[in-house]
């Protein structure tokens, strides 16, 4: 019973510090993720290490190789341009479908968001990017489907090692604020625009930075 208890909470760990590493960049695209190794660093058994990276694949960040073995996932300018395009695509029309109907229940989980700036170091941005990710979920949720908001949090996972490229750490509440005082006033054109300056900006950010920086270390 106590094993399980310690490969649970193993589990959760070992995750959160996996996919922080992966987003950061500090695991290369491609990297063979040795699971032995990675018990070993942890002093766990593998079982929980295998949990972890299954979790990392369910959001894109992680292959699974049938008799290869675990890796981090690879992707293709051509497969990233395409992801940023759904995500323009999918967010724009739940922006347009929550406007006039979202509840102040929802506008206050938008506003509570995001727990505020807290520096540039790598812990910080993992937590940035988990509160952008949270934040155009719920977006997406008040369109009032949820399918839609499942697929927009999706997306948001498989760009997270993109969309941490940004470094929008200090001024992603005010982007964000202005998308909610429009959603406030039940304004569609403007909270329509302000989500796709957002979306512009980071779109852009992300495709500077690989094409100057990081397109070795990305397979792009």
């Amino acid at each position: 019973m106590n094993q399980v208890s310690v490969d649970s909470t193993s589990k959760s760990v070992i995750y959160k510090r996996m996919r922080r590493s992966i987003i950061m960049g500090q695991r290369e695209s491609a990297e063979r993720l040795n699971i032995e190794e990675i018990a070993h660093e942890y002093n766990t058994s593998v079982t929980p290490v295998r949990d972890a990276l299954q979790m990392l694949s369910h959001e894109g960040l992680v292959v699974i190789k049938p008799r290869s073995g675990y890796f981090v996932a690879t992707i293709t300018l051509k497969q990233l341009r395409d992801l940023l395009d759904i995500r323009r695509i999918l967010e724009l029309a739940a922006v347009e479908r929550a406007a006039p109907r979202i509840t102040p229940e929802q506008i206050q989980e938008l506003q509570t968001a995001h727990a505020g700036y807290t520096g540039d170091d790598d812990e910080s941005y993992d937590r940035y990017t988990d509160e952008n990710r949270n934040f155009h979920h719920l977006l997406a949720k008040a369109s009032g489907n949820n399918e839609l908001g499942e697929l927009v949090g999706k997306l948001h996972d498989q760009l997270a090692r993109f969309m941490v490229m940004r470094r929008a750490g200090k001024t992603m509440e005010v982007t964000h604020k202005r998308i909610v005082d429009a959603l406030i006033a039940h304004d569609t054109e403007t909270a329509r625009l302000a989500l796709l300056e957002d979306i512009d900006r980071a779109h852009e950010a992300i495709l500077d930075n690989i094409m100057e920086e990081d397109s070795e270390s990305w397979h792009l």
